[in-house]
């Protein structure tokens, strides 16, 4: 289990290859920095120690195992994401607004956001903006049941709309890619149509259309 230095471990760290001033706070912060820089396959104790000039074993001595840096990493970005402020004037602005930062933040912090699936911590990440948009939706006279069906049916348009804007298509076999297949498929639709199901999407604007129609669904104006 992961402790807070002391002086006196500082002192006998000398020579150990343990930096004399690093503490947990500072790991985590590097941590965080190298998944957000890097990517998630990136974060190692090894690559974490040579960030910090120390030895492998100082990381271990500061945050426990992997997956307790893992899930300490997390848990910091999701205090750092409670931060994000709810605008708007009327119920269903404010709820918007606490929704659409759940999308935001994981586009923008997507390798963060991959680590937390990566380490079934996607519900940690992600918690303290949920707690902020059941907030809103209680603040908008929803409570019980229907706070939690309004949650649940909102999480559900802003993760179906993130499963298709995080999913890397350059991974996928050409012939197995979106376009691709609808060049080839023998579905009856129009020529039209199909030409634009093998466009780019704006899955930024089609995301806002589905979660203001949830919205709208569940909470009164």
């Amino acid at each position: 289990m992961a402790r807070t230095a002391t002086p006196a471990d500082e002192d006998a760290a000398v020579g150990t290859g343990r930096r004399t001033g690093l503490d947990r706070g500072d790991v985590l912060d590097a941590a965080l920095d190298l998944v957000e820089r890097e990517g998630a396959a990136a974060l190692s104790m090894r690559r974490l120690a040579t960030e910090l000039d120390v030895a492998t074993p100082t990381i271990y001595w500061h945050v426990g195992s992997r997956d307790e840096l893992v899930a300490a990493v997390i848990r910091l970005q999701s205090t750092r994401l409670a931060e994000y402020v709810v605008d708007g004037t009327t119920p269903r602005e404010r709820v918007y607004s606490a929704a659409r930062h759940i999308w935001t933040s994981s586009i923008e912090h997507r390798a963060i956001t991959s680590l937390a699936h990566q380490s079934g911590t996607s519900s940690l990440l992600g918690h303290h903006l949920e707690a902020a948009l059941v907030g809103e939706l209680e603040a908008a006279g929803l409570v019980g049941q229907e706070a939690a069906d309004a949650t649940r049916a909102i999480l559900i348009a802003v993760g179906g709309s993130l499963v298709l804007a995080l999913r890397d298509l350059s991974a996928y076999p050409a012939e197995y890619r979106p376009d691709a297949l609808w060049a080839t498929s023998d579905a009856p639709i129009a020529a039209e149509t199909r030409d634009a199901l093998r466009a780019e999407p704006d899955l930024d604007a089609l995301s806002a259309v589905a979660l203001r129609t949830v919205i709208e669904h569940y909470v009164p104006e």
